[in-house]
């Protein structure tokens, strides 16, 4: 009996199934990326949902979960998918769900776009395949949806208006797109790529492309729409950022040696959020591809291929330097900071894939196979989380590197909460507390008020009158001073003995030996309880009273709950 041929596309479903294999079969006891992840992406959404203001954009609303009552539109918009899966499951099977979805989408638009615009031969259906199939697997932040690998489809869709054969589902993905991206991460650079693409059209035609400037203006509309909070909270001053008092000149090394250090690193690497990952196999493919191209072709392949070499090397070294810019702007204007224009390297991992891709179509078969499978494992040994979980199927994880279900650690923080209410009486909006050791998402995932919290953007003022709280630790620790004064993201409760420790795990038995609180000013703001990760050795000379320890063999944390005394 003859045995169907799978199609190349189908072949590589199938390899992103299995990619994908390890989440489904651990589900809740997968391990996600902690940093910038879940100890910044998840809580507000989850809260966001559980306190009924998703789409609450009024100047005076404020989610009294995190700060006090960080102002609502300080944060993500509700209109997005991502929004959406948060109303209907749980957090973690939310991140599996986008996670799936996004890989999906991307691997999708990556092979239409090579289909139609680089590798249109039927022969090239498996290599476009194989592509698509790296593209899908590099490592990235699914929890900003659509932001990186969706621009192959965006690209797909705004070239086919750029020609005038659009139909309406290009339509649909422009005007999607910024349903399920990050606006402040891709947005004004998306954007500004697409606006270049209709200006040199335009300079070489004589004529304006009124297609594309339609299909700009509806993606800028979109945006808009989309991200109408942020730009409420920017046109109207509704509150002033932290961001304000972003200090580089305190945060970036200097120099020359330092920015091509950081060039190098974006131009070989990239940036971890944008996907991290060694750009070998499209530099050993450039390198074959004029070696090996026919010697009538070479003299084209190697204009597109220096310039798109160029173009990525310009962007590395604009990346690379853009902080000592900034830090030298800041002399005139502080606020130049604010907003990070540098994020021009999430265009990056595409316009690699097209240098592949380009390089890749005048090689033979066996160099083909041999670079393509490069890519895929360089994209997968790059991958921690991916390598995390199988290791966690193998029986073998890292200690360090908890689960999302020994992370978030329920059942520990439900235990926290009922005893404090055997204390009290009090319910967890009635009480502020402070996380020290690890993240205060990880409380606010378990429905506590916390004072402190990793933000993006959050008023000034706040920051001013958390400061106190931590001014005695931030004077043993100049590098957690400059952390908390010159960037402030983490508005942590720090302990110079700790440093930047977030992630104190019960095994590891750590204990602070001195720790200053200003527990008066604590106790002004709402605060009641110290949840630590680490035993303070001496509580009481900061006015704080040890009312429990709490422990569990499934959870990642052991949690000292302390009580601040009034004065």
């Amino acid at each position: 009996m003859k045995i169907p041929r799978l199609s190349p596309l189908l072949l590589a479903l199938v390899g992103l199934l299995l990619f994908l294999l390890p989440y489904v079969v651990l589900r809740q006891h997968s391990y996600i990326t902690i940093d910038d992840n879940l100890d910044a992406e998840f809580s507000i959404p989850y809260l966001l949902v559980q306190q009924d203001i998703v789409f609450d954009y009024q100047a005076t609303t404020t989610l009294p979960a995190i700060m006090n009552g960080l102002p609502r539109n300080a944060v993500r918009s509700g209109l997005s998918v991502t929004m959406l899966l948060f109303e209907v499951l749980p957090p973690w099977a939310v991140y599996l769900v986008q996670q799936t979805l996004v890989r999906l989408l991307g691997l999708l638009g990556m092979y239409a776009l090579l289909r139609q615009i680089g590798l249109r031969q039927p022969q090239q259906q498996a290599l476009a395949a194989a592509l698509a199939l790296g593209w899908a697997l590099l490592p990235i932040y699914s929890m900003y949806g659509l932001s990186l690998l969706g621009q192959a489809g965006l690209l797909l869709a705004f070239l086919a208006v750029r020609r005038g054969v659009a139909r309406w589902w290009h339509w649909v993905i422009i005007a999607g797109f910024p349903l399920w991206s990050t606006f402040v991460f891709v947005g004004p650079f998306v954007l500004t790529a697409l606006g270049l693409l209709t200006l040199c059209d335009w300079r070489t035609t004589s004529r304006l492309n009124w297609r594309l400037v339609v299909g700009l203006g509806l993606l800028l509309v979109m945006y808009v729409v989309v991200e109408w909070p942020l730009f409420y909270s920017l046109l109207f001053k509704q509150f002033v950022p932290h961001r304000l008092e972003f200090d580089m000149r305190r945060l970036t090394p200097m120099g020359l040696v330092a920015g091509l250090r950081s060039s190098a690193q974006f131009f070989l690497f990239g940036q971890y959020h944008a996907s991290r990952f060694l750009r070998l196999a499209a530099l050993l493919a450039v390198g074959v591809a004029v070696v090996l191209a026919p010697t009538e072709r070479r003299p084209v392949l190697g204009r597109r291929l220096a310039v798109l070499l160029l173009a990525l090397g310009g962007l590395a070294l604009f990346s690379g330097f853009y902080p000592q810019l900034v830090a030298a702007a800041q002399t005139r204007l502080p606020a130049v900071g604010v907003f990070n224009f540098g994020r021009f390297h999430y265009l990056t991992p595409l316009l690699w894939f097209a240098v592949l891709a380009l390089a890749l179509r005048e090689v033979s078969g066996r160099w083909q196979v041999g670079l393509v499978g490069l890519q895929l494992l360089v994209g997968l040994g790059m991958n921690p989380e991916w390598l995390n979980n199988l290791r966690e199927l193998a029986g073998y994880p890292k200690p360090n590197e908890p689960t999302y279900a020994e992370y978030v650690s329920e059942p520990l923080f439900q235990a926290v909460q009922q005893a404090v209410q055997r204390q009290t009486g009090l319910q967890p909006a009635q009480y502020r507390v402070v996380c020290l050791g690890f993240p205060p998402a990880v409380a606010q995932l378990n429905n506590f008020y916390t004072l402190d919290s990793y933000q993006n953007n959050y008023p000034l003022p706040y920051k001013y009158q958390f400061r106190p709280l931590i001014a005695g630790e931030l004077a043993k620790s100049p590098t957690l001073q400059t952390y908390f004064d010159a960037w402030g993201n983490r508005c942590y409760a720090f302990s110079a003995e700790l440093g930047k420790d977030f992630r104190v795990g019960a095994f590891q038995r750590r204990v602070v030996q001195d720790f200053t609180f200003d527990t008066p000013n604590f106790r002004k703001l709402g605060g009641r309880y110290v949840l630590s990760a680490a035993h303070l050795a001496q509580p009481g000379r900061t006015g704080l009273r040890l009312v429990g320890v709490f422990t569990r063999p499934d959870a990642y944390w052991q949690i000292y709950l302390y009580e601040a005394l009034q004065q």
